[in-house]
């Protein structure tokens, strides 16, 4: 727009005139705002960045608002597009616009002048070269140059010690800084893996000692448990920082985990798990390094996990450090703390103190918190008027097997925005690809994922299966569902059980449970239930296996992610055709996938281990009753986690009011209800509802 030509100009001229009149005042501004017409081209709002800076901080400006670690370096910006920017910023010529428009897409990302201005590092010297290689995460030439750098040092060990653990330090500092973002990071340590791969032959052959880590670190994924992205993003960001990582996997049992500490003599013990059983397990291997005797810090972190958990249920069981890691960027700074004969007393004492105030704040929040009892819960239950309401029947009772479901069919059901979570990036995809601090690297990470989603498509790297099933069901005893082998409804199939709300409610809001989305037994009302699993996991292993022979940690988490969103993309994807097809209770629905991933469809499909079903053991019915085992090759662990991992399964509720909710804290009397109406002991049940109960045990 010709008004706004001026603009960045008059913010220059208007800055020299304030710091002229006002010498010690302070004076800042949206730098990127400059640049907001170019998004998608960050080398062009690059250089526009740093010729606004360079001639507003000569004019008196102090501080401006942008992302630090994409900025230009003002002498580093080819001539062309430096003039060019200078003429649009400045206003030096009425053509300005139309020139920078006419040379953008050259030096846009990919192309010919920056794919050129790209390989000069090349004529760089050798240990420069491979500190560039593993900042940018550039494993094209690693070989060559380690090679390279091996024949001009005097020991293969000189060549990890100088130009390679220089490269991972600048590495470390930027991620530390906030400069660098997670997939960036795991790219670098492709790198520094396939150099170090490399020199390992030529350091055996010499006998030449390991250079030495920062520190030892024994990582696990605990029993029952069968989660691992998170925990293995957390390996690779400490390996970047000079730590070692002895990575025992998945379904590691605590003697395992603690014999390998002592054995290796680490200096820290790490637990994963995703699954909330896992919890309890945790506290089991804290209760175990305290009869030990061992004096290892002991690091906690998975998607379930959480610091109230940490600090009420894990602490109190180890007289030695306990902390939460929230995610991969707090990893070295907690481990280098933990370790440093400085700072550890100090760190530690801080956590405990930290931990003990929310252990108290806790028990103040549960001694406020109103809770009815069962019976006024259900007496509180959603109202439905069965005599209005009349059942669909599903296409067909039983079960129903999908052995190779379509992956071409799935992809543009993906929601991607997980996806993006996975790698620790924030942000709604697609706003997340155009923001100001991740978006470039979203973007690169985008296209990397794109790219190998389309070679496991073409090249059926992974086969997706699914199984779903319909019954005959009533609801009994206010929370429990009957299901029925026909529609006689006279024999019983299964009964699933499940938890009320028990917190108190405001006026008018129901305490919900899932059983309320069912018609009750005695209505006479013949009501239906349906239930899922389906899993895009087959055939991973032998390319996981490949690239970790290859040294790839990036391809790796990448495809484990891909394959996790592929599998919510088949639940989604089979709950559209129960709605419109096999149940049919929603024929007519014509929803967008963003309406989808919004979830603005009749009915639910939830899970077991989630909110409004906490209990994961109920997950055992479902496997009885879908038989996922034989019919798709998807199996449950002692914990009931599904292998393989890339897997949802659950329940569908056809209810036109039926809604997604938390269950939350339970009181004693539902515990017990729920041990009797399962056949259970209630320390038992305890145990499986432990992440629910509003009490102590």
């Amino acid at each position: 727009i010709e008004e706004h030509n001026p603009y960045g100009v008059a913010f220059i001229e208007a800055t020299r005139k304030i710091k002229e009149t006002l010498p010690h005042s302070m004076i800042s501004g949206g730098v990127s705002n400059v640049s907001f017409s170019f998004r998608g081209n960050n080398s062009v709002r690059e250089a526009i960045h740093a010729v606004f800076l360079y001639h507003a901080i000569k004019a008196g400006m102090t501080m401006g608002i942008v992302n630090a670690g994409q900025l230009a370096i003002y002498e580093d910006i080819p001539k062309e597009l430096r003039d060019i920017c200078e003429d649009v910023v400045l206003n030096r010529s009425d053509e300005a616009t139309e020139k920078l428009l006419d040379i953008a897409e050259k030096y846009k990302e990919g192309g010919g002048e920056k794919q050129k201005a790209n390989l000069e590092w090349r004529e760089w010297p050798v240990n420069k070269r491979l500190e560039h290689a593993l900042v940018k995460g550039i494993a094209d030439y690693v070989e060559d140059d380690t090679e390279e750098a091996r024949k001009q040092a005097e020991r293969p060990l000189h060549v990890i010690e100088g130009p390679l653990m220089d490269g991972m330090n600048v590495v470390g500092d930027l991620f530390g800084a906030g400069k660098m973002f997670l997939p960036q990071v795991v790219k670098s340590a492709r790198v520094m893996k396939k150099a170090v791969a490399y020199l390992l032959p030529y350091m055996e052959a010499e006998k030449d000692a390991k250079t030495q880590p920062k520190g030892k670190i024994v990582m696990a994924t605990v029993k029952g448990d069968v989660h691992d992205i998170g925990k293995n993003i957390v390996g690779v960001v400490l390996q970047c920082n000079g730590f070692e990582v002895i990575d025992l996997g998945v379904m590691t049992p605590c003697d395992k985990i603690l014999d390998t500490a002592k054995k290796e003599q680490c200096n820290i013990v790490g637990l994963s798990g995703l699954i909330t059983p896992s919890l309890d397990e945790m506290v089991h291997v804290a209760k175990e390094m305290k009869r030990l005797k061992l004096e290892l810090p002991l690091l906690i972190g998975g998607a379930t996990t959480s610091r109230l958990h940490t600090a009420v249920k894990i602490e109190p069981n180890y007289e030695h450090p306990v902390v939460h890691v929230g995610d991969a960027s707090r990893a070295v700074g907690v481990v280098s703390k933990l370790i440093s004969a400085a700072n550890k007393d100090q760190y530690a004492a801080g956590i405990r103190e930290e931990y003990a105030k929310i252990r108290e704040q806790r028990a103040g929040q549960k001694s406020n918190r109103k809770y009815l009892k069962l019976d006024k819960a259900r007496a509180n239950k959603l109202q439905t008027d069965w005599s209005e309401r009349e059942p669909v029947e599903p296409e067909f009772l039983g079960v129903k097997t999908f052995d190779d479901y379509p992956l071409d069919e799935l992809v543009e059901r993906i929601d991607w925005t997980p996806f993006f979570t996975a790698w620790e990036m924030a942000g709604r995809y697609p706003k997340i690809l155009d923001d100001e601090v991740v978006g470039k690297e979203a973007r690169k990470l985008f296209d990397d994922a794109q790219a190998m989603l389309k070679k496991i498509v073409e090249e059926k790297w992974l086969t997706a299966k699914a199984v779903i099933g319909f019954f005959p069901a009533n609801t009994v005893n206010d929370d429990d569902i009957e299901l029925y082998t026909d529609e006689d409804r006279e024999t019983k199939l299964a009964t699933l059980h499940h938890l009320r709300q028990q917190m108190e409610k405001s006026s008018g809001k129901p305490s919900s449970c899932l059983a309320d989305f069912v018609a009750p037994k005695d209505t006479g009302v013949k009501d239906y239930m349906g239930a899922f699993a389906v899993t895009a996991g087959h055939g991973i292993e032998e390319h996981i296996e490949r690239f970790e022979k290859d040294h790839d940690d990036y391809s790796s988490i990448m495809l484990k992610a891909l394959a996790d969103r592929l599998a919510e993309a088949l639940a989604e994807r089979m709950h559209e055709r129960v709605r419109k097809e096999f149940w049919g209770y929603a024929a007519d629905e014509d929803l967008g996938n963003d309406e989808l991933i919004k979830e603005k469809y009749q009915g639910i499909r939830p899970a077991p281990g989630y909110p409004a079903c906490p209990e994961h053991t109920e997950k055992g019915t479902l496997w009885e009753l879908l038989k996922p085992e034989q019919n798709i090759g998807l199996t449950l662990t002692e914990s009931y986690a599904m292998t393989p991992t890339a897997a949802v399964s659950g329940w569908y509720f056809s209810h036109p009011e039926a809604r997604y909710f938390g269950t939350g804290k339970i009181q004693k009397d539902q515990a017990q209800d729920y041990a009797k109406r399962k056949c259970m002991k209630l320390n038992d049940a305890e145990r499986w509802l432990a992440p629910v109960l509003a009490y102590d045990t």
